[in-house]
């Protein structure tokens, strides 16, 4: 389970930092001019981490009120400037990296799951739960055993 939110994190930053980078390379400065693809419940897509995206759709699917609106945009945004300062943070080892990412998602997590009620919380749990198996797909298989 910590390979997989190594994984998911790492991915979430490179998506991030990406598309600008490509952006400003190939002198596009409309981003809405290539359709980016679809983004998972999180918000993840190849536009980046975008908190205001990611609000919506935690919205959609967990009916969040107004007020927790607000907060989960101001959380996701919070996470998106702390992520890309890690990320752009080049005094760090990489190992280092990953551990400050993975606690920058985990605090965004419980954050967010603190303002939800029982039932948006049993929601939130099982969106977790498939994001984590979508993601098992995406590792290498462990090694194998070496005979001794």
């Amino acid at each position: 389970m910590i390979k997989q939110s190594l994984l998911v994190l790492t991915l979430a930053g490179l998506v991030t930092i990406a598309p600008g980078a490509i952006a400003q390379g190939n002198g596009n400065t409309d981003q809405q001019s290539a359709p980016s693809a679809a983004p998972s419940e999180h918000g993840y897509g190849h536009g980046g981490m975008d908190p205001q995206r990611r609000t919506e759709r935690l919205t959609h699917h967990l009916n969040l009120t107004s007020e927790q609106q607000g907060k989960v945009l101001e959380i996701f945004k919070s996470a998106k400037s702390q992520m890309e300062a890690v990320h752009s943070d080049s005094s760090l080892s990489q190992e280092d990296r990953h551990s400050k990412m993975m606690a920058i998602h985990k605090s965004t997590d419980d954050q967010i799951r603190s303002l939800l009620d029982s039932t948006q919380q049993q929601k939130w749990d099982a969106m977790q739960t498939r994001q984590e198996e979508r993601m098992e797909g995406h590792q290498a298989p462990p090694p194998a055993s070496q005979p001794q």
